[in-house]
C-alpha cells in the first residue's frame, strides 16, 4: 500500500542500503588484528557496525572508541587498508538494479547521501555504472555536519531542485532515520542492511522494507 504522496525524489543511504560493502570493511579492520597476532573474526562479527564506518570497524576489532588514546592512529592504518581493497568484494544488493531501472521508468530522480568521505565514495561509485545517474552524491565530508545533521540531506534536496514534503529518505541506520526527520523528508528504513546497535523499533521510521523492491509499493503507480 502506497503512504507516501507526490513523491518526486528518492534519496538513499549508500553502505547497507544500496551496496554491501561488509566484506571490504571487515577484512580491512580484520588484517590489522591478524598483523597485530591476534585470531581472525569472521565477517558477520563485523557485518552489524558497518554502517558506523571506522569507529564501528575499530569498535568491533579492538574495542576502541574515539576517545581512546590509539584510537586516531588506528583510524589512518584501517582508512589506508580500505582503500586499498574497497572494491575488492563490495557488490550491490539484490534487487537494487531493479529497484533504480522501475524509478527510470516512472521518471523519479534519485541520489546518493551517505556519511562515506569522498575520497572512498567518488572512485568506489566510479566502479559501479548503475548509479552514473544519480541526481546528486554528498558524502560524508561535502557539508560541515554528517548525518544524524540534516544538512546533507538539505544539501543534497538543494541541488536536486527538490522541496522536503517530495523526499523520501531510505537507509539503514537511526542516524538515517534522524536525519531525514529533521531535514523534513519521509523516512524509510531498510531492515536487509547493517541496522547497527539497538531496536530498529525505536527510530520512528514512516515506514520499513526488508528487500530494496518493496520501496516501490510505498511510492505508489
Amino acid at each position: 500500500m502506497s503512504i507516501f504522496t507526490d513523491v518526486r525524489c528518492v534519496l538513499f543511504d549508500l553502505d547497507g542500503t544500496l551496496i554491501d560493502s561488509a566484506p571490504d570493511l571487515g577484512l580491512a579492520a580484520d588484517e590489522m588484528r591478524v598483523a597485530r597476532g591476534m585470531p581472525s573474526l569472521p565477517i558477520e562479527a563485523y557485518r552489524a557496525m558497518c554502517g558506523s564506518g571506522a569507529r564501528g570497524m575499530l569498535s568491533v576489532a579492538f574495542g576502541l572508541t574515539p576517545e581512546d588514546k590509539d584510537y586516531l592512529p588506528f583510524r589512518e592504518e584501517f582508512l589506508d587498508n580500505y582503500e586499498r581493497r574497497m572494491t575488492h568484494n563490495t557488490r550491490i544488493f539484490a534487487g537494487v538494479e531493479e529497484l533504480l531501472n522501475n524509478l527510470r521508468e516512472r521518471g523519479l530522480p534519485w541520489g546518493i547521501v551517505t556519511n562515506k568521505g569522498q575520497r572512498f565514495t567518488t572512485p568506489l561509485l566510479a566502479t559501479m555504472p548503475l548509479f552514473a545517474d544519480a541526481v546528486t552524491v554528498i558524502c560524508g565530508d561535502t557539508t560541515p555536519h554528517a548525518k544524524p545533521h540534516p544538512a546533507p540531506l538539505l544539501e543534497a534536496m538543494r541541488r536536486a531542485q527538490m522541496r522536503p514534503e517530495h523526499c523520501v529518505y531510505v537507509g539503514d541506520d537511526e542516524r538515517d532515520m534522524v536525519a531525514g526527520k529533521a531535514a523534513g523528508t519521509g523516512t524509510i528504513a531498510a531492515s536487509y542492511g547493517y541496522l547497527g546497535l539497538g531496536s530498529m523499533a525505536e527510530w520512528q521510521a514512516d515506514a520499513i522494507i526488508s528487500r530494496p523492491g518493496e520501496l516501490l509499493n510505498l511510492l505508489g503507480s
